[in-house]
């Protein structure tokens, strides 16, 4: 979907969150409210509210995050694949692998620098180089 839709979506919610958060502030200072509530049969009593909020509120709230967790999700990346061989086809299928285009992506290689060891000795091409040196030192 477009990033407008989702955009849209989590401007509302953050709006009917904080309307909510609101009226449950105003709701809680007013002298009704202050009288606790009668305790829950189903919920310990570290648990249970000491105000009851009306339903409108409660429900706003589960509205509120309802469109929040919408919105999100629409704007969220396409989910890169779990599966090895299906990420390193799509790593190999890339037109330059050591580059990454953008983070997170998934263009290039994401170890190339760790496959490359910048600032490490390369013994393997050391030794090769000794052994021509003196493969070629040697002849007459």
């Amino acid at each position: 979907m477009a990033v407008g839709a989702s955009s849209l979506l989590n401007i509302l919610g953050l709006v009917f969150l904080g309307h909510a958060v609101y009226s449950a502030y105003e709701h809680s200072l007013l002298p009704a409210a202050s009288q606790p509530a009668l305790p829950s049969r189903f919920l310990p009593s570290s648990l249970d509210p000491k105000v009851n909020l009306p339903l409108d509120i409660t429900l706003e709230t589960l509205f509120s995050v309802l469109l929040l967790c919408v919105g999100v999700v629409m704007s969220s990346q396409e989910l890169k694949p779990i599966q090895w061989n299906v990420w390193a086809g799509r790593l190999e299928k890339s037109k330059d692998a050591r580059v990454i285009t953008e983070v997170g992506a998934g263009g290039g290689n994401p170890y190339a620098m760790l496959e490359e060891r910048p600032g490490f000795l390369d013994i393997r091409g050391q030794r090769k180089e000794f052994a021509n040196w003196m493969k070629e030192g040697s002849k007459p």
